[in-house]
């Protein structure tokens, strides 16, 4: 599948250790690397970075689901569930539950037919703001 849609996007994969391992063992698995760009895991932020200029995101991952919904960025998850199912209603994660969904849902994206996303309430970065303000009145009430 990924050979499939780097014919239409270039892919950047920040390859965990164990998922590379597993692709090694797979000797039938060759990806493409003229538009498939592997790249040892990054840092956070550099992370971010990539996140917020990518033009979508392929996972499994949790957090990624709701730094993708901030960012802004559609999120294709690929997993049939979500412990974090704000981002499907509210963000902008779907759930990919088989591969034959996850191309049409990449061309979705490249087409610009991709659902518009809304951060979710509360989800505007004050919330170290908020939790002061709840210790605050708590502390002033004693």
């Amino acid at each position: 599948s990924l050979n499939k849609i780097s014919k239409k996007i270039h892919l950047i994969f920040p390859i965990h250790p164990r998922t590379k391992k597993q692709l090694l063992k797979i000797k039938k698995t060759v990806l493409n690397k003229e538009r498939i760009t592997l790249t040892k895991p990054l840092g956070y932020l550099d992370f971010l970075g990539l996140v917020y200029k990518s033009k979508l995101v392929i996972t499994d991952s949790g957090g990624i689901q709701e730094e993708t919904t901030y960012l802004g960025v559609p999120c294709l998850t690929l997993r049939p569930n979500t412990e974090r199912p704000i981002t499907v209603s509210a963000g902008t994660n779907t759930l990919i539950p088989n591969l034959e969904r996850l191309e049409k849902s990449v061309n979705d994206v490249i087409c610009g037919k991709y659902k518009k996303g809304k951060i979710p309430t509360k989800w505007d970065g004050k919330a170290a703001d908020r939790i002061a303000k709840v210790i605050n009145d708590n502390l002033s009430k004693r």
